[in-house]
């Protein structure tokens, strides 16, 4: 990912971040292996035996698992404990921006205000070599706008999307088989039964490219975990966190594994801010490695989703090492909906939608329409609705918990990307796509 230290964002409640000095600094192509680490050690928190916990801030591989108790050293968040292995020691948005420097709370419609619990982001120490973050103030939920896409409704569109990067030459594409995505295709090309309680974890790219969105998307997934309690009270709802950044950052991946008190899922969650990367690239197989290890609960009636938030794809040296982490996270049938922010490429996009397609996710996309942070790329498909984020994912949510298709509410449209009319749009070849 794009390494964006000394990017000025002035944040307005009600509209834009207007961002100065952002660069893409790196080109996306081969790069080097990253080296992937076995070694486990868990304290009694999590609740699996293994060897002694370990509190090292300064080791940069690794995946830390942390419940944020443990003392952290300066400019490091609570709840990083890494080690050379895996360590474990547990509606419509403003329709303007705000002139700079406005930070008045013009509330959008249908917004909810962030929690107290969603502080600013600790000065960082720069640990990444980069200047410190300075801390910012709390925003406003139901800002962010996003599109959904479903390629398993659209399925032949997506084969041929996939081949075209192929043919291309680009390297690094994710070696799943025509075959798996096939039979990938027949599991999920209907929505399955109804389920009845939810586990969801979060997994956020938090390098310093998604310094622009980040705390907006802290902030709509704390407010979207109060409206799903408030929607589905018998869901037993569990969230977990996956966050992670690159090889020489302050860690490579963070878990903070499922907890019944949803709280704790916020209060670690409005602790994370961005820092480090420097190419483009990123981690997300570790991430997604380190995900599969979360106790999702073994339970039929429980629906598994994973929400994952980037703007980067992996190295093309671990393509593999992806692919094997997405093979299993469909063995532990968790649908994995990725959320497209701003700054994707092309090739970011196969990737996040094939992991959405072979695992039974959907593909969501942020879109220009809230005025914040960075350009948006527009998606290669051919219709789509744009709605506010929260009703996006709560979407989302309702199809997974109810077994049924949901399009969103005509009061919910911004804007229309084609020409979509009763979940399905015509195009001028004649082809007809689902969109929902």
């Amino acid at each position: 990912m794009r390494k964006n230290h000394g990017w000025l964002c002035v944040l307005a409640l009600a509209g834009a971040i207007g961002c100065a000095g952002s660069s893409d600094e790196g080109a996306q192509g081969a790069s080097a292996p990253v080296p992937a680490s076995t070694e486990k050690s868990s304290d009694a928190d999590d609740g699996v035996a293994s060897g002694p916990a370990v509190a090292s801030p300064t080791t940069t591989a690794g995946v830390s698992r942390g419940t944020g108790s443990a003392a952290s050293a300066p400019g490091t968040p609570a709840g990083i404990g890494t080690s050379a292995g895996m360590a474990a020691s547990s509606g419509t948005p403003p329709a303007a921006p705000s002139p700079p420097g406005d930070a008045s709370a013009r509330p959008s419609p249908g917004g909810i205000m962030a929690p107290s619990s969603a502080s600013p982001p600790p000065p960082s120490s720069g640990a990444a070599g980069g200047p410190a973050v300075t801390p910012q103030p709390p925003v406003q939920s139901g800002t962010l706008t996003a599109g959904t896409w479903d390629d398993n409704r659209n399925f032949d569109r997506f084969m041929a999307y996939r081949a075209k990067q192929k043919q291309s030459g680009r390297t690094g594409i994710l070696p799943l088989t025509d075959e798996e995505h096939e039979k990938a295709h027949e599991a999920f090309k209907d929505v399955h039964d109804g389920r009845q309680k939810l586990d969801v974890s979060l997994v956020i790219d938090t390098t310093g490219s998604m310094s622009d969105e980040i705390r907006y998307l802290q902030t709509e997934f704390l407010a979207l975990s109060r409206a799903i309690e408030s929607d589905y009270p018998d869901a037993e709802q569990r969230w977990s966190l996956v966050v992670y950044r690159d090889v020489g950052d302050a860690y490579v991946s963070k878990v903070f594994d499922f907890r019944d008190d949803v709280n704790d899922f916020r209060d670690r969650l409005s602790e994370q801010f961005a820092d480090g990367g420097g190419d483009f690239p990123e981690a997300p197989d570790a991430a997604f490695e380190a995900m599969n290890q979360l106790e999702w609960r073994d339970d039929d009636t429980v629906a598994h989703l994973a929400f994952w938030v980037a703007d980067a794809p992996h190295h093309d040296a671990n393509a593999e090492v992806m692919a094997d982490a997405l093979r299993e996270a469909r063995g532990l049938d968790v649908h994995i909906y990725p959320v497209a922010s701003s700054g994707i490429d092309e090739f970011t996009e196969l990737t996040m939608r094939s992991a959405g397609q072979f695992t039974g996710g959907r593909y969501l996309f942020l879109t220009n329409d809230s005025g914040v942070g960075g350009d948006h790329k527009e998606p290669s498909i051919p219709c789509y609705f744009v709605t506010r984020l929260d009703q996006a994912i709560l979407r989302m949510v309702r199809i997974e918990l109810s077994g049924e298709y949901s399009e969103p509410a005509p009061d919910q449209i911004l804007r229309r990307g084609g020409s979509p009319q009763s979940g399905s749009c015509k195009l001028e070849s004649g082809d007809v796509v689902e969109v929902f």
